[in-house]
């Protein structure tokens, strides 16, 4: 590795394999570019230059500089790695946009114009990468107003192009019973997993069986504000589910093969069972938390107790139940025979 200590600008992300190894993904960090594998090796060198050549002029007082600056700094060391390989792809985007721009600029009412317009283009194909690409320049314009470096943020409160409220659906039992009919074991399973919990699909497949004690399952929430680790008893289904495969292997959610997933396995795998569930509504992995949502509160739980359990924020758990809840056949009926049960007794009176 001491090619990589004497050259600058290089960010490394550890990355896990499908076997449970690791490897070392190396980038030039100013620029996002992908550099090869080996630190050692001649074309690693050689791709670090071009790399370096792309860049505008260290002395200028540009965006190139900021991006420099705000990958050097603290507060892009305290992201997670994920976070940070996907927001070097889009600050590399940014920079190849706007990185001979100078910081003048800035001040020019018309840039904040400039940087809608410029998203605008790329949303016409894709308006998610296209909200990413201002986002990450938002953060770093912010980060560098904050600490006197410019003057203006002209992003500063931008509305994204891209919205989509996913609150109102939810996964009904027939889609639930489509599911268990036609997929995998190991799919199934992920999907209990999810509704009897309400958490993320990243969370659970980094569970392992020493989080389960029997009763019920420690889980480390990595994107709460503070990654936390919560309790969360078992429902008597999932105490069945879980006592029926404990203790094979690591990992509690595995491929057949009893290897971990990766989340891109994970997602393939997903897919695949899906379309063959027949399932015509747009329903994803991730509607499973808001679906858990509705289940404990169809139980009686508060909103703050829901959020305790799935992690979700008091308003985003509030807007599904305001959404959906008002809506369900449980609930419905249950109000009914109460109102059935109230007639009766003032008949009776």
């Amino acid at each position: 590795m001491r090619v990589v200590t004497r050259l600058r600008h290089i960010h490394k992300i550890k990355r896990r394999l499908a076997d449970g190894g690791t490897r070392t993904h190396f980038y030039h960090r100013p620029t996002g570019t992908r550099l090869p594998d080996d630190p050692t090796s001649a074309e690693f060198v050689e791709a670090w230059r071009a790399a370096e050549a792309a860049m505008a002029p260290k002395g200028a007082d540009n965006i190139a500089r900021l991006i420099d600056r705000f990958c050097s700094s603290s507060d892009w060391a305290a992201l997670r790695d994920s976070t940070r390989s996907i927001m070097a792809i889009n600050l590399a985007a940014v920079g190849k946009e706007y990185g001979a721009l100078e910081i003048e600029a800035l001040s020019d009412p018309r840039m904040r114009a400039d940087f809608l317009d410029w998203r605008d283009r790329v949303a016409l194909k894709y308006p998610r990468a296209a909200d990413a690409r201002l986002a990450a320049l938002q953060r770093v314009l912010g980060w560098a107003r904050d600490r006197g470096l410019i003057t203006d943020n002209p992003l500063h409160g931008f509305k994204r192009a891209y919205r989509v409220d996913r609150s109102s659906l939810i996964w009904l039992p027939h889609h639930v019973e489509a599911m268990e009919a036609s997929a995998p074991a190991e799919i199934v399973l992920a999907m209990q997993l999810a509704l009897h919990t309400g958490q993320r699909q990243g969370d659970l497949l980094r569970l392992t069986w020493a989080a389960w004690d029997g009763k019920g399952l420690t889980v480390t929430q990595s994107k709460a504000r503070r990654r936390r680790a919560i309790y969360i008893p078992a429902t008597k289904a999932l105490r069945g589910i879980l006592e029926g495969i404990e203790g094979r292997g690591l990992y509690i959610l595995t491929r057949k093969s009893g290897r971990p997933w990766s989340a891109d396995a994970f997602k393939k795998a997903w897919a695949a069972a899906f379309e063959a569930s027949g399932i015509k509504d747009d329903l994803h992995y991730h509607d499973l938390r808001g679906t858990a949502v509705t289940m404990l509160a169809e139980t009686g739980c508060s909103v703050p107790e829901i959020c305790s359990i799935t992690g979700h924020s008091l308003a985003s758990a509030t807007r599904i139940l305001e959404v959906y809840l008002s809506r369900t056949r449980a609930l419905a009926e249950a109000a009914i025979a109460r109102l059935d049960e109230h007639q009766r007794n003032k008949g009776k009176a």
